[in-house]
């Protein structure tokens, strides 16, 4: 079923409002009509509601709330991707697939080796087009939160933001010994619930040696994905995977 985002703003007792750029798409392109209904989530109580439309507007579209709606789409782990900027549209594929696969946020990052550089207009440009593409992902996989997608970080950012983090994984393809399995072993030793993890992935051309010393300085963690190398659009969803189908299974364990 359809799914749209509201905040607080938009809702009065059991009626809702929904204005902007999603009235064109419910009555135009799904053709919803009164009596049909929607599913909607307020982002800001993460409720999600089976609603009924009972009035099309050519500004406003009315519904009432039928019922409220069971959603376990969100994994109680928080995985943050800080994605060295890559070039042409694969940010644009990397922000679409790691939303589907559950990621909480979005970092891009200026590195050494980034081929893309970008201007203070670009910026602004960019980080609106990317959020966008991320809430039409969340839209379409379900999801009960819009993952944001923050303002450019350095990799000086990411030092000083480090302890925020229960871990920050750096894949690697020159590291040869230690994996993404044993950091998530060890991670699960610990038995503790919601966990903030974030995972940086250069750009193509890899991560420079003195940010790698940098970063292992301060603590993150260097691990390799095997003996392949994979293209930097390909890493986040190979760690978000496995991460999710880790902790995921992890979190059924927990609540039985």
């Amino acid at each position: 079923m359809p799914k749209f985002f509201i905040t607080n703003q938009e809702i009065n007792e059991d009626k809702i409002k929904i204005s902007g750029n999603d009235i064109n798409h419910i009555k135009n392109v799904l053709r919803k009509k009164v009596g049909d209904t929607l599913n909607i989530c307020n982002t800001d109580t993460l409720e999600d509601y089976l609603c009924e439309i009972t009035k099309l507007e050519n500004k406003n579209i009315k519904l009432k709330i039928i019922e409220k709606i069971k959603n376990n789409t969100e994994p109680n782990t928080k995985v943050t991707i800080f994605q060295g900027l890559p070039k042409a549209d694969k940010m644009e594929w990397i922000i679409q697939k790691s939303v589907e696969l559950g990621v909480y946020d979005i970092t891009p990052v200026e590195m050494k080796r980034c081929v893309v550089k970008l201007s203070q207009k670009d910026k602004a440009k960019k980080i609106e087009r990317w959020q966008k593409i991320s809430e039409v992902a969340s839209k379409q996989s379900g999801r009960k939160i819009i993952p944001k997608i923050n303002n450019p970080f350095s990799i000086q950012d990411i030092c000083q933001n480090i302890t925020y983090y229960d871990i920050v994984i750096i894949a690697y393809e020159e590291e040869k010994e230690n994996t993404l399995k044993a950091e998530l072993e060890n991670l699960k030793k610990n038995k503790k619930e919601n966990l903030n993890i974030a995972v940086l992935i250069g750009p193509e051309g890899g991560i420079d040696l003195s940010e790698i010393e940098l970063l292992k300085e301060k603590g993150a963690k260097i691990v390799t994905l095997g003996n392949r190398i994979l293209r930097t659009e390909t890493v986040a969803l190979n760690i978000l995977s496995i991460i999710m189908y880790e902790f995921e299974n992890e979190e059924k364990k927990l609540k039985w």
